[in-house]
């Protein structure tokens, strides 16, 4: 199986482990990832503004990249995900936004959101299947384990489409294909406080202070995230509980760590 790939610019620094080892486990499961050409920061959040045209370029130009090859193109951070989904969803949905963003860009065949973008998660689930995925774990992950999915990976539901937004499975399936046992939260999905860490630090530690309580209250013994921003501030925020990407657990699960 291969795929265009978008790692996006935080895996290629503070979040490395979350690209290495997404590679070295597709590798182990028999799906081969190429990067996109000449890739660019998708611009780091989703600017809702529809006139914003030039912050979708970045992701156009990859969407249309993986069209080209006649893949489907695969993220792994949350935000990267967030925001090249929902402007592939403009792309095919909102004729202003298409035409502007044809327009700067001068394709030689304009880009109408032919790309079929997916997370690594639903590659796991929906391309390999959990089933073939528990069949390649060599250690099983034996701890008790809470997914932190955050806002960006599940909203706008009807955008991203990977699993329901208020109840969502996908992790915790992940975790029982690895071997784990899923202790579910009732703040698993809500925001860490984001980008305040930079200009009002109190807001997301007081976030991840009540998220990370909740995890520890029903007995978590590691913590799971796909967002970068996620990890930096559960982290620094979560006191003990251990936080990893489920990249690198995946990892661990599979022998490649």
């Amino acid at each position: 199986m291969k795929y265009s790939y978008y790692p996006g610019c935080t895996l290629k620094t503070k979040a490395k482990e979350l690209d290495v080892y997404a590679r070295k486990c597709a590798e182990k499961l028999g799906v081969e990832l190429t990067e996109v050409d000449d890739w660019q920061c998708c611009g780091g959040v989703y600017t809702t503004s529809r006139d914003e045209i030039v912050t979708k370029l970045s992701s156009v130009r990859a969407l249309n990249n993986a069209k080209e090859r006649g893949q489907s193109l695969v993220t792994v951070c949350s935000a990267c995900h967030n925001v090249i989904k929902r402007v592939n969803y403009d792309m095919a949905n909102d004729a202003f936004v298409n035409a502007g963003a044809n327009n700067y860009l001068q394709l030689a065949t304009p880009y109408n959101g032919e790309t079929k973008v997916i997370h690594f998660l639903e590659l796991l689930r929906d391309e390999i299947g959990f089933e073939n995925v528990k069949k390649a774990v060599v250690n099983p992950v034996k701890r008790r384990i809470s997914a932190y999915y955050g806002c960006l990976l599940l909203r706008p539901g009807n955008v991203m489409a990977m699993d329901d937004p208020e109840n969502p499975r996908i992790m915790e399936d992940f975790i029982s294909a690895i071997g784990g046992t899923p202790v579910v939260s009732p703040y698993r999905n809500e925001c860490c406080g984001a980008y305040l860490a930079v200009t009002d630090p109190a807001v997301p530690a007081r976030h991840c202070g009540y998220i990370t309580d909740s995890f520890k209250a029903k007995g978590a013994e590691t913590v799971i995230t796909a967002c970068p921003l996620c990890m930096y501030n559960l982290k620094r925020n979560s006191g003990d509980l251990p936080v990893v990407y489920f990249s690198e657990i995946l990892a661990e699960a599979l022998g490649v760590k």
